[in-house]
């Protein structure tokens, strides 16, 4: 079993635009328990079956394996939980760290968030200049939560 240990932050801007290309990811959930997700993800030709527990904190248990990819976009289509989660993600290294910045599409288009995984969690994190507001422990921005209420949807509550 891995730990996952990942800190996540709205993105302000558009500076991060020029430091690294797209990649356009499809995922889907079979089960988005509070307890536990079973997720299915594709990305340029390969899938993956993931599977997390329950976030302390910024740490949760992970396990992810590769799977068929054909079997992996069959999941997506007829077994994953609806809307889907697409985005583009774009990976840009700081130092000894890797931000993942995702813009999502669909129905979630317009959010733009930033991740990064770190080795602790009192691990030092410099902020590049397009961070915003941290959002780790706001449950709304988990991808999971996404499905069930797609960020086109919040603007109706403000």
């Amino acid at each position: 079993m891995t730990k996952e240990i990942e800190r996540k932050f709205l993105v302000k801007g558009d500076a991060w635009r020029t430091l690294a290309e797209g990649k356009t990811y499809r995922q889907g959930y079979l089960n988005s328990a509070l307890e536990r997700t079973v997720r299915v993800r594709t990305a340029e030709g390969k899938a993956y079956l993931t599977i997390k527990g329950l976030t302390v904190g910024a740490t949760r248990a992970e396990y992810e394996y590769e799977i068929p990819y054909d079997e992996g976009e069959a999941m997506l289509d007829s077994l994953a939980e609806k809307p889907l989660i697409e985005k583009r993600r774009y990976k840009i290294p700081a130092g000894d760290l890797t931000w993942e910045i995702d813009e999502f599409l669909g129905a979630n288009a317009g959010l733009i968030i930033a991740e990064v995984e770190l080795k602790s969690e009192d691990q030092v994190v410099p902020k590049p200049e397009w961070l915003g507001d941290e959002v780790t422990e706001d449950s709304r921005y988990y991808n999971a939560n996404l499905v069930k209420k797609p960020f086109a949807h919040w603007r109706y509550e403000r």
